[in-house]
């Protein structure tokens, strides 16, 4: 029977910053580099790696996958997010006559099995419906949740890009680990939205995609993203940090405790994220910076 009250979610057992795999197929890394790329991730802290079946249209998991096998053992020293339900028309899956949403038991447990074939693992630490389907049954895809879970294939289970109506619907019939959602100082949606809102009322602890805003931050020439880059230059040398860390550490600073994903194949750019760990801005520094993005102070 479904419950009309939100269940309980469950710890999500990820580390406090997350590794990106989005854009391995344009790294050009050999097996051995991408090992170490992982390995060197994981000395940092860094044990959790964010993949989707589409990244590099249905190529990254099997590079990230090669990396594993590899290297014995590796697979129990991190976790492995991943999503599903967006169909890409590519060369790699010729059954798609268009893009579209799918969160049908059939395309969910296929694309389960494919991932794990991919990544040579028997199992997902978490699996998240990559983007809302319009046509979702959510009783038939919680029940999805809980036969996947029941046979060991996924651990736990979470949304992307969802709205908190959207996300609550399903929420009622299975416990949900994490909502990711885009966040930066340069797009601030999910705070808004009620998006962060409600994260923070369910317990849920949210991971963040493009927490450098795509990297506008560092390079955008629009006004917006100049004014911002005021502040965390300032801010960056008041604390002796670079200003990627300050991007980071603004994003932690929220209640909900998010998970920013970082994706970047210099280790470099993952130490600076980790590095924002250590750093709490003050409330009147985190407002200054939501002051320069939307360009007004607070009403």
């Amino acid at each position: 029977m479904t419950s009309t009250t939100a269940l309980t979610p469950p710890n999500l057992p990820l580390s406090p910053i997350v590794a990106g795999a989005w854009r391995m197929a344009d790294w050009g890394f050999g097996v051995q580099q991408r090992l170490a790329w992982i390995e060197q991730c994981i000395e940092l802290g860094i044990t959790s790696f964010d993949h989707a079946d589409i990244y590099g249209s249905y190529t990254v998991e099997a590079l990230f996958g090669q990396a594993l096998a590899a290297s014995p053992g590796l697979r129990e020293r991190l976790q492995i997010v991943g999503k599903c339900g967006i169909k890409l028309v590519s060369a790699q899956r010729p059954g798609h006559a268009v893009k579209s949403y799918d969160s049908s038991r059939a395309h969910v447990v296929a694309s389960v099995d494919a991932s794990l074939q991919a990544l040579h693992t028997d199992r997902l630490d978490l699996l998240l419906i990559h983007r809302p389907d319009l046509l979702m049954d959510p009783d038939e895809l919680a029940d999805t949740f809980r036969s996947l879970q029941a046979a060991g294939k996924v651990l736990q289970f979470g949304v992307s890009n969802h709205s908190p109506a959207e996300l609550a619907m399903l929420h009622r019939r299975f416990p949900l680990a994490t909502h990711q959602v885009e966040l930066s100082a340069l797009q601030m949606g999910a705070l808004a939205d009620g998006t962060l809102a409600q994260c923070t009322d369910l317990g849920l602890r949210p991971m963040v995609w493009s927490p450098l805003g795509g990297g506008r931050l560092f390079t955008g020439q629009d006004a917006q993203a100049q004014r911002v880059r005021g502040v965390l230059q300032a801010l960056a040398e008041q604390h002796g940090v670079g200003m990627a860390t300050i991007a980071h550490a603004w994003i932690l600073r929220h209640p909900s405790r998010p998970l920013p994903i970082a994706g970047s194949s210099r280790i470099a750019a993952m130490q600076e994220a980790v590095a924002a760990l250590s750093l709490r801005l003050s409330a009147e520094d985190w407002y200054r910076v939501w002051q320069a993005s939307m360009g007004h102070e607070v009403p």
